[in-house]
């Protein structure tokens, strides 16, 4: 194993034993409460749309919003900053605390204030500052950086918390709950803030037209940052306009869901500072307020730091939708393990960290955690501004790719497509060119599986290619589906069929899983359909979880190519692995050009989803194997796709007593739990998934998965081998 894997492999198990259960904890709790809030609203799709509609606008008017911004803040008595990077806007904040003669600053929680490391510099200064959120206060106190854009302290128990305050603080009796810990917080700062000469605050929206600020939080310390001290800075970015206090509505309604699975914040606050009321002389409380507003400075600092270059970027600039939920970073399983300190970068965690940290301190701190994306989608789902995050993923990876010299370029020469090679690292083009792999497994096997296990072999790919010796290897079957469906007699009965359907057969189903493609074929047949089989093409869904994206374009064009004379002559589409009819209903948008991609993904069906709607419209059920007890775990690609529910369905139709997992992931996600540097995460996740099972039935006659590497996950982690759906209901 390369030197950089080991590093990588024992970051993350040093992070799994010390951070990964209160990450866990916090991550899940987080999402059982946005799921609850979520089933209460009917309309949750259309305030995400209605968001990211005004966000679409604002950026793209983004210059008239800054202009605007600054006449309206202006106009109250306020200054605006536009700062260019970092660097300006500490130098501005800085020259504003040494105007006031500021010794103490008090700050709330502000991930656009850990951007540019504004507490380090101001400190450096000679200014006292102090974090008033407790989860900041917490990290600031442990010296750490925040694991999560929400949850700073994610990564701490309470215990963890008690012990380092009792360390820090010796409080005079020990701190023992959560109570004891918020309560000691809440005085220690509430003092701070008293004695503040200035208050900083980020800002969670700016609304252009009135210079309002929109402070968004659960523990009411922001808003007594901003108004207590004479002085208050506001740090956000330039991508937090909006035009106007009548876009935030949806914003109020999403943030709160998304972030704390709350219906709305504990307090959401709106300030168009300087305040217009008199402050609060704490040394003199009975004495009436004589202090008048002309006494009190609001500086509004809005920071470009390559956001503008990202706003120019057509595959960045939906990073900026952003609004810091943290929902991408509780939906994803590796961060539900590991958390943001392994699962982000210089700032920013989670999913749309990679985005950001690309776009604001740039490729090399998003190279450190980015394939920790595995493309599983489930946060798509989770983001209450319908950022495609797996995508922005996948482009910095190939840009990270493309962007780094690699050894052992001439031991792949000629192996992928890809127009561009460049930098692809041989573990990257051998996971991203499976197709091509497996093609070449299967004519040689049994050979080739035999060569593959064999122990100086598995060494050499282990020291290589980072293939962990630790993980079983697919065993390529010599006659592959297509192969199977050539050499069989005809039905005599396939001219009278109700419908007609072409099956794509993925790498997997042609070459490994070829049993679940002939289940498909009988299935179908079974229900009266006139079933082709195409020829094997890989979709692209193995290069682009690798980065490789001139490679799946390719992939992607001879599918479409293959597919379409069969949708020409009205032909349905049916996917045995739901990570390929993904790329037809998602990432084929990206890849093909305009209309190719709908028609596509228009006509093609998971196959369980295929068989729910002939049983819906006549088709004889009784032909399926009926009855029997089933573990029931969807894919997480098939989950985005709402389409998992169509497999639940057909086996309660069927008479199946069903139990399912929640869980998020199984954590193989196809090549990921392959790798050396991630075998032990891939594990840990999966255990989750296992662990579940057995609590809620230990002895189910069938464990079945919908996606390759859910089969395969389960099975090395149980003793039950794990089937596909369509095995388990076709007839015998």
């Amino acid at each position: 194993m390369s030197t950089d894997r080991q590093r990588k492999a024992a970051k993350l198990r040093h992070l799994l034993e010390t951070e990964g259960d209160a990450v866990f904890e916090n991550t899940t709790h987080v999402n059982e409460g946005r799921y609850e809030t979520n089933r209460h609203r009917d309309d949750i799709d259309e305030l995400r749309a209605e968001a990211r509609g005004i966000k679409e606008d604002a950026i793209e008017a983004l210059p008239e919003l800054v202009a605007t911004v600054r006449e309206s803040v202006e106009a109250n008595g306020g200054e605006v900053y536009l700062a260019d990077d970092a660097a300006d806007a500490n130098r501005y904040i800085t020259e504003v605390t040494e105007s006031k003669g500021a010794e103490t600053l008090a700050k709330s929680k502000s991930m656009t204030t850990e951007e540019i490391d504004v507490n380090d510099v101001l400190e450096d200064a000679g200014v006292d500052v102090t974090e008033t959120d407790l989860g900041e206060f917490v990290v600031q106190v442990a010296n750490e950086a925040p694991s999560h854009l929400v949850g700073p302290a994610f990564h701490k128990s309470t215990e963890d918390i008690a012990k380092l305050f009792d360390a820090h603080f010796d409080p005079e009796e020990p701190l023992k709950t959560a109570e004891d810990l918020t309560q000691f917080a809440r005085d220690h700062v509430g003092e701070k803030i008293m004695d503040a000469d200035v208050g900083m605050t980020g800002a969670n929206f700016v609304f252009a037209e009135s210079g309002t600020i929109a402070l968004v939080t659960n523990e009411g310390n922001a808003r007594k940052c901003a108004v207590t001290p004479d002085t208050h800075v506001a740090v956000a970015g330039v991508e937090k306009l909006i035009p106007s206090v009548d876009d935030f509505p949806p914003f109020a309604e999403l943030i709160a869901r998304a972030a704390g699975g709350q219906d709305i914040a504990t307090y959401l606050s709106l300030l168009s500072p300087p305040v217009d009321s008199p402050v609060v002389d704490f040394d003199e409380p009975d004495e009436p307020l004589d202090r008048s507003t002309d006494d009190r400075e609001f500086h509004l600092v809005l920071l470009d730091n390559g956001r503008m270059e990202m706003r120019e970027d057509d595959e960045l600039r939906e990073t900026l939708y952003c609004i810091r939920c943290g929902a991408c970073a509780n939906s994803c399983a590796n961060f539900q393990h590991v958390g943001g300190h392994a699962f982000g970068g210089e700032t920013y965690t989670g999913g749309i960290a990679t985005g950001w940290e690309a776009g604001v301190h740039g490729m090399d701190l998003a190279a450190e955690f980015n394939d920790l994306c595995t493309g599983c989608s489930r946060c798509v789902d989770a983001c209450p501004v319908n950022i495609d995050i797996p995508w922005i993923n996948t482009v910095v990876r190939d840009r990270i790719n493309r962007g780094t010299d690699r050894e052992f370029d001439w031991l792949v020469e000629g192996l992928t497509p890809d127009a561009d090679p460049g930098g692809v690292d041989l573990q990257k083009r051998l996971f991203g060119n499976f197709g091509t792999l497996a093609k070449l497994g299967s004519a040689t096997a049994p050979v080739s599986n035999w060569l593959a296990d064999w122990g100086p072999s598995r060494a050499v790919m282990e020291r290589v290619a980072g293939v962990d010796r630790r993980r079983d290897l697919p065993k390529f079957r010599r006659e592959t589906l297509v192969d199977w469906f050539e050499s069989r007699e005809p039905l005599s009965s396939a001219g009278d069929a109700d419908r007609e359907a072409v099956l794509y057969p993925d790498a997997y189903t042609n070459y490994v899983l070829v049993d679940r493609g002939k289940a498909a074929v009988r299935t179908l047949e079974a229900l009266g359909v006139d079933v082709t089989v195409a020829p094997c093409h890989e979709s692209g869904r193995a290069p682009l979880s690798q980065g490789m994206i001139s490679t799946a374009r390719e992939n992607a064009e001879r599918v479409a190519d293959s597919l379409g004379p069969h949708l020409d002559v009205g032909r349905d589409v049916v996917v045995v692995e739901p990570s390929d009819l993904a790329a037809f209903r998602r990432e084929y948008d990206h890849l093909l050009p305009e209309g190719r991609a709908e028609r596509l993904a228009a006509n093609s069906y998971e196959v369980m989803e295929y068989v729910y709607g002939l049983l819906e419209n006549g088709a004889d059920e009784d032909v399926l194997a009926a009855g029997g007890d089933v573990a029931y775990h969807s894919h997480c690609q098939q989950r985005t796709l709402d389409v998992d529910k169509y497999t639940e369905a057909v086996f309660e139709r069927l008479g199946y007593d069903v139990v399912t997992s929640d869980v998020e992931c199984c954590g193989m996600a196809g090549s990921f739990g392959y790798k050396s540097e991630y075998y032990e995460l891939s594990v840990d996740v999966g255990e989750t998934l296992v662990d579940q099972f057995e609590t809620l039935d230990v002895g189910r006659q069938d464990v079945v998965a919908s996606g390759a590497s859910c089969q395969e996950q389960i099975s090395s982690l149980s003793p039950q081998i794990s089937t596909h759906p369509i095995e388990v209901v076709s007839p015998q």
